[in-house]
Order: C-alpha cells, then structure tokens, then sequence
C-alpha cells in the first residue's frame, strides 16, 4: 500500500513536468521578446511601443486561456446518474449477472440517456432487433451520460470527454473545452505575431546588419521556436475546429457513438452555426473571452435525429420527465436490452 501510494505521489509530480517546460519557454520567450527585441535590439522609439503593445495585448489572453485550461476542473455527472447506498449495497452483493443488469436498466430507464454501448442487431422474422448496451461504470458506479467517458488519468467520469492533455494536465472535456479551444487560437496567434515581427531583425543578423552581441542568440532563437510551435498547433488548432464544426469530440471521431437506433457518426451534427454554439454559446460577445459560456449541463445534448420525441431537448419537453414514451418505444419482445460496464 505504501509502495503504491508513493507511485501516485511520483505521478502525480510527474505529470506537471509538461506543464513547467511550457512556462519556461513561455517565460524565456517573454523576456527574449520584451527585453532583447524591443528593449535593446529595436532603436526606434514608436516602433518599440506599438510592438510592446500589442504583444502584451495577445499574451494577455494566451497565458488567461492556459490558465483556465489547466485549473477548470472536469466536470463530473450529479447524484442522478449514480447508484443510491442501497442500490450499490445491493449491486455489489447480488450473484446473479441478470439480476445486475436489470437493476441498472431499471435505473436507465428514469434518465436521459439515449448512446449505448454495442453492435448492430440481426434481421429476425422481419424485425431489427438491436442489443442495447445501457453504458456504465463500474469504477465509479455511475450511468454514464451521453458523450462521458472514465479517464484512467484523472479516475473519473468526466462529461463530455475529449482527451486528456499531459501539457496542461488536466481532462478537456464540457468544462473547459472553449477555453482549451481559446488556448490554442491565442497560441497560434502568439507564435504568428512572434516570428512576424522578429522575422526582419532575424535577417539584419544574419546578413550582418546589426552587431553580434547577446540579443542576437535571443532573437534567432526565438524565431525558431516560434515558428516549430506555430506548425505543430496549427495543425492541433485545425483539427479541433474540423471537430467542432462536426460537433464531435475527439473520442468520438475514433469510435462513432451508438444510438438506440444504432451507430451513428453525424449523430450531434446540428449545422455549422448550431455546432460552434454548442462550444461557445449563443452570445458572440463571449466567444473571444475565455469565461463559461456552453449551453446546458454536460449531461443531456441535442441530438439530429430522426424521431424527435425521443429527444427531450429539440421536442422542449422536460429532460427528466419523458420515461413513459421512452418505456412505449421499446416494448417486450421488440429488443434485449443489456448492461456492459466500461472502465
């Protein structure tokens, strides 16, 4: 146990190295550019002021985004998708798979959980019958919500789940996926402002325009790495916005997302405008600033279905209070309905 304990304490520790290379290069990158570019290496007194300006201005935002990427803690599905004491009691001294399962189904039915876990079905006496799979957890003994998912890392179920990103330490996923998204166009344009603006001194140096003291190491440095990381980010920042314009998240354009009527990949897909709202809200006035704006609570989404009344939130029917049409879709004998517990 000791032994054990200490590993999750190096862990732990461990984890937050990511973290600490990218503060100190970012806080090499600030003094390099402040100091040895505008302070010492441009002479001309407006020129200082405009580019001192507006790198403050951007770096601003880019440090607030990784902020909140780092300390938004994920966010965890409430009481109602959790096993009760007694349930749990019962669950865990229960000896009979069957009667595991259609406790949690039971439990299922009074929630809005409409993804499954599971395969297709096979064609009988001219039905489509499907296997429901009810998705559970059973490290936190919870029904997981539509788009959660447990992370090893953090050992929880955390909503709406991206990823989990060791250079921030932390789960992107309901909570903090604007601002992680914020972080990334605020890095892009630190590392284009960066190699833009030091790219004419960067050529005085090296034609040999400037004297070689020490800014000269600093500044070619820093148009370097400036423009190593504006490559590898743009292409993270390009494909988190082919996701959000899709309304997937990065789990789910791995493994498409099965749906009481089965897989279904464009299952959230709402349109271009609807898809970047479910990210940054209705407000455009907030999409800029990286402050909560995402509709709803993480637990329910709107889905593109083909039969609305199964989904509460595009028929504006209370989310909580549609289990006796759910119980009337499926009748006895039209399907099997079983639990498959994911860690």
């Amino acid at each position: 146990m000791a032994l054990s304990g200490g590993l999750r304490c190096c862990r732990r520790v461990l984890s937050w190295v990511p973290v600490l290379v990218i503060v100190l290069v970012v806080l090499w990158s600030y003094y390099a550019y402040v100091f040895e570019l505008c302070l010492v290496t441009v002479l001309s007194p407006a020129e200082k002021v405009v580019y001192l300006i507006l790198y403050h201005a951007i770096f601003v935002f880019f440090t607030w985004t990784y902020w909140k990427s780092i300390f938004t803690l994920p966010q965890q599905p409430n009481q109602k998708f959790h096993l009760s004491y007694t349930d749990k009691e019962r669950y865990e001294n229960e000896e009979r798979p069957e009667v595991q399962k259609q406790m949690l189904v039971d439990m299922a039915k009074k929630l809005p959980v409409y993804t499954r876990t599971g395969s297709g079905g096979q064609f009988i006496e001219r039905q489509l019958e499907r296997q429901l799979t009810v998705r559970f957890c059973d490290r936190c003994h919870l029904i997981k919500p539509d788009r959660c998912h447990h992370c090893s890392v953090c050992a929880m179920c955390v909503l709406k789940m991206d990823h989990h990103c060791p250079w921030v330490n932390n789960c992107i996923g309901f909570s903090n996926y604007k601002f992680f998204l914020q972080f990334l166009a605020y890095s892009v344009l630190y590392c284009l402002y960066i190699a833009t603006t030091v790219f004419s001194y960067f050529i005085k140096y090296w034609r040999g325009e400037l004297p070689s003291v020490r800014s000269k190491f600093h500044v070619l440095f820093l148009l370097f790495v400036a423009c190593m990381f504006f490559v590898s980010l743009v292409i993270l920042f390009g494909y988190h916005c082919w996701l959000v314009s899709r309304n997937k998240t990065t789990l789910e354009a791995f493994c498409t997302p099965v749906f009481t009527s089965g897989p279904e990949k464009n299952g959230f897909n709402l349109g271009f405008i609807k898809n970047i709202q479910q990210v940054f809200g209705d407000k455009k006035k907030f999409w800029l600033i990286p402050i909560g704006s995402s509709p709803g609570d993480g637990h329910s989404f709107p889905m593109r279905s083909m039969n609305e009344s199964q989904n509460p939130l595009l028929a504006n029917e209370e989310p909580w209070e549609d289990n006796e049409d759910d119980n009337q879709d499926y009748p006895e004998g039209s399907s099997s309905l079983a639990v498959e517990t994911e860690t």
